[in-house]
């Protein structure tokens, strides 16, 4: 399987959009073109929010119509709107998936009415995929670890907030995160527990991981949504100053969390440009050219230091 790395330097805005039943059409500038349906598993989360900008910047760009579905982090959902995509019969589909096994069956379904599939962030666990766009998962954990291990001077008690673990992303990250934890003996994960990628439920569980926790000094939360949820409680707390926190993905919010102090470091995996990858993936198949299986788009840490240096929009 080739993998590719990709620079990022890329932005946007979105389109205007109309409802129509159930599923989100977005007109490109021209009317001209390929058609392409992009299942989304929630549009909720800003992070997938800014996908679809992306997203929908390309397809402006390209002259593209785009179909947009929200699954609402469902499988179930997500499962029907890719059956009402197949009766629209796009040029491709393009999925973001809820669950990495619920979503084998929808891509098999794309596969028998001989729509190409592409998947981003989250991957399919089954079915013919034309190409994956996503970043690296393990290495995002594997800098938040070793950012807790260096600040904390390689001790001290940990918390781990991890995402829905039905999905590579969030199994990758936390495996990349715990090999370096295991690298320094002398730090341990007091608590670690699932939240979903969801900042309420983040909030709820470091809520009570305080309560029961008296000492702890560094936090990594699978994604800004959780770290944010998360710093609600901390904060709540009045124990901000004493715990080194990291998230991932680079939301703007978070990122004035870090000019601001309350936040010592994400990792910068830029959703608009991840929009922008897979839409330019799929086009450039459709035009008859090769594609790569899997598209690895580059990360990085994002601290005081540089946070002013990272481009996350065009």
């Amino acid at each position: 399987m080739k993998k590719k790395n990709l620079a990022l330097l890329m932005g946007g805005a979105m389109a205007a959009t109309s409802l129509m039943a159930g599923y989100t059409l977005v007109m490109a500038d021209e009317k001209e073109g390929y058609t392409i349906g992009l299942a989304m598993n929630t549009q909720t989360n800003p992070f997938f929010v800014t996908v679809k900008e992306g997203v929908q910047k390309a397809c402006d760009e390209r002259g593209i119509e785009l179909i947009v579905t929200d699954a609402q982090d469902d499988p179930a959902i997500q499962q029907k709107d890719v059956e009402n995509l197949i009766t629209k019969k796009p040029d491709a589909v393009k999925i973001d998936t809820c669950d990495s096994d619920a979503i084998v069956s929808s891509v098999e379904a794309c596969n028998e009415a001989g729509i190409p599939v592409f998947t981003m962030d989250r991957e399919a666990n089954g079915g013919e995929v034309i190409s994956h766009i996503g970043y690296d998962a393990i290495k995002s954990g594997k800098l938040a670890g070793q950012f807790l291990a260096d600040t904390l001077e390689g001790k001290g008690k940990i918390v781990e907030l991890q995402g829905v673990m039905g999905t590579n992303v969030a199994q990758n990250r936390s495996e990349g995160f715990n090999e370096v934890i295991k690298e320094n003996p002398d730090m341990e994960i007091v608590a670690c527990q699932v939240a979903d990628f969801d900042r309420a439920k983040a909030m709820s569980v470091m809520e009570n991981i305080l309560q029961a926790n008296p000492e702890i000094d560094g936090l990594y939360a699978a994604n800004d949504e959780m770290l944010l949820g998360a710093l609600e409680a901390i904060e709540g707390a009045g124990r901000t100053d004493e715990i080194v926190k990291c998230g991932c993905d680079a939301l703007d919010e978070t990122m004035d969390a870090i000019r601001d102090g309350s936040v010592e470091a994400t990792i910068a995996e830029p959703p608009f440009f991840l929009g922008k990858a897979i839409l330019e993936t799929a086009y450039n198949y459709l035009e008859g050219e090769e594609v790569e299986e899997v598209v690895i788009l580059d990360n990085q840490l994002v601290t005081k230091d540089n946070v002013d240096d990272i481009v996350t929009k065009e």
